[in-house]
């Protein structure tokens, strides 16, 4: 059986971020321009410090309205110039808490483009090589390919997500888009772990379920023979 880091969104107000991160081995911690704010931030790095939880910038759109989920157009420049910052940031807030960024995953809007329009993904492979931290996104990306011979890429997939047939993931707009059913997630993750060797599972912490949710896939992740370690 494999070895399985599972990862989850933060402080992004969810307000359930304590519970999850009893549950998960990576925070992917906002930066808190979509969503959240620097004190959320600082509280989640530090909890994740005394739990051993591995912690990663989370970055976005400066789009609260729309949670920072729709995609931008923005000069190759700028959305790095931005990206520095938000990323630069959060860098401090996890030094402050004695902890060390580890990764980079854009967020919502960024996250789809970054996986499929090389001027997006040319810009977040240059801040993670600034850093000199990995990505986490899809699998056979645009920025997985971009990634290669610069920063680590880890392979990520989604188990309360459902994919179309391309290897995208189906709008959160459209019907059928989640996966509710932890068997059915499980069942999912295996495939993803065999076909597309994914490393790190992500699991949504905005969904009001979630807990739940995480605990009953981690269990039965782990009574499958998984092992829940974070991603190498």
């Amino acid at each position: 059986m494999a070895k399985i880091d599972l990862n989850s969104d933060l402080a992004e107000l969810a307000g359930h971020d304590d519970e999850i991160l009893e549950l998960v081995t990576t925070a992917n911690v906002c930066c808190s321009f979509h969503a959240g704010h620097p004190s959320v931030s600082m509280a989640v790095i530090h909890k994740a410090k005394n739990l051993n939880v591995r912690v990663g910038a989370h970055p976005g759109y400066a789009d609260r309205k729309n949670f920072g989920r729709l995609e931008k157009q923005m000069r190759p420049g700028r959305l790095f110039s931005e990206l520095i910052y938000q990323v630069g940031a959060l860098k401090s807030v996890a030094e402050c808490c004695g902890a060390k960024l580890t990764h980079l995953k854009p967020h919502g809007g960024m996250y789809h483009q970054a996986c499929a329009a090389s001027d997006v993904a040319k810009v977040i492979a240059d801040v993670a090589e600034f850093f000199q931290i990995a990505v986490l996104a899809l699998p056979d990306s645009v920025i997985e390919h971009r990634c290669v011979g610069r920063v680590p890429f880890i392979r990520e997939g989604f188990a309360d997500r459902r994919y179309r047939p391309d290897g995208s993931l189906i709008p959160r707009s459209e019907p059928n888009a989640f996966v509710e059913n932890p068997d059915e997630a499980v069942d999912q993750a295996e495939r993803l772990i065999a076909e597309q060797n994914v490393r790190s599972l992500c699991v949504h912490g905005d969904n009001p379920l979630a807990v739940e949710f995480v605990k009953r896939l981690r269990q039965r992740l782990t009574e499958r023979g998984h092992e829940i370690v974070p991603f190498a």
